[in-house]
């Protein structure tokens, strides 16, 4: 299926690796022109290497809405204009129960997985208004819809995310713009291997964890011309592992 979207400008935040990075390789070899943030340079230079096809690595820390707004200014330099495509994403915060996660340890988790992708969205959103086009997608979790007892904080702030991305797809729609959440299960990703050990695949009915590149293709189809109706939606890609009927 040729995604329509050949030439378009996007930018991928937390980028060099993981789903991010997976989301990047499946937009830029629909010709798509990514720029990618990360906070390693070794990481980084190594993912635009892979990237290929004139991805644009830049030095961020999308921890705070500052570091999200500076990646989002620079990307339009570097990639020549405006932004077409903007995906969201960050890495997670430390594991912790609802009452042992401390108020500073769920400020913290706010910020970088709620606030800074709310100033990233919100630096290039304008543009992709004006032009009455655009593809806002956040990279969220699972737990946002079926909280994760040990990943509290994550939860609540991609809770967060996802109720601000339903309530943009109301304002920025008549404009001609989407907005959606992809919401991972396990997937092979570094992260993965910090946070759980074991048989990974007990409640997956798929039997597997999901791969990388599974996840980056359905992450541009939600970036793309065919999908110019699907907004305010949460797709759950997990192999079936959340419970509940939404």
């Amino acid at each position: 299926m040729d995604l329509g979207i050949n030439r378009r400008r996007a930018i991928v935040a937390a980028g060099s690796a993981g789903l991010g990075l997976a989301t990047a390789q499946a937009l830029a070899d629909e010709g798509v022109l990514v720029a990618i943030c990360g906070r390693n340079p070794d990481r980084l230079a190594a993912a635009v290497a892979e990237l290929g096809h004139d991805a644009v690595g830049i030095e961020a820390d999308m921890s705070t809405p500052e570091g999200a707004m500076g990646f989002a200014t620079e990307a339009e330099d570097r990639l020549g204009g405006s932004i077409d495509i903007v995906v969201a994403n960050a890495g997670g915060p430390p594991p912790g129960t609802p009452v042992g996660t401390s108020i500073e340890a769920y400020r913290e988790a706010l910020e970088l997985n709620s606030l800074s992708s709310i100033a990233l969205i919100g630096a290039v959103i304008e543009p992709m208004r004006a032009q009455r086009w655009g593809r806002v997608l956040a990279i969220t979790s699972i737990g946002a819809r079926q909280p994760i007892m040990n990943l509290a904080a994550s939860s609540v702030a991609r809770a967060a995310t996802t109720s601000f991305i339903k309530t943009l797809s109301q304002e920025i729609g008549p404009d001609g713009v989407t907005a959606n959440t992809i919401q991972p299960g396990l997937h092979a990703t570094e992260r993965l291997t910090q946070l759980h050990s074991g048989d990974l695949t007990l409640g997956i009915p798929l039997g597997r964890i999901g791969d990388p590149a599974d996840f980056g293709a359905v992450a541009a189809f939600l970036c793309s011309e065919p999908a110019g109706f699907i907004t305010g939606a949460s797709i759950i890609v997990d192999g079936g592992a959340s419970g509940g009927l939404q």
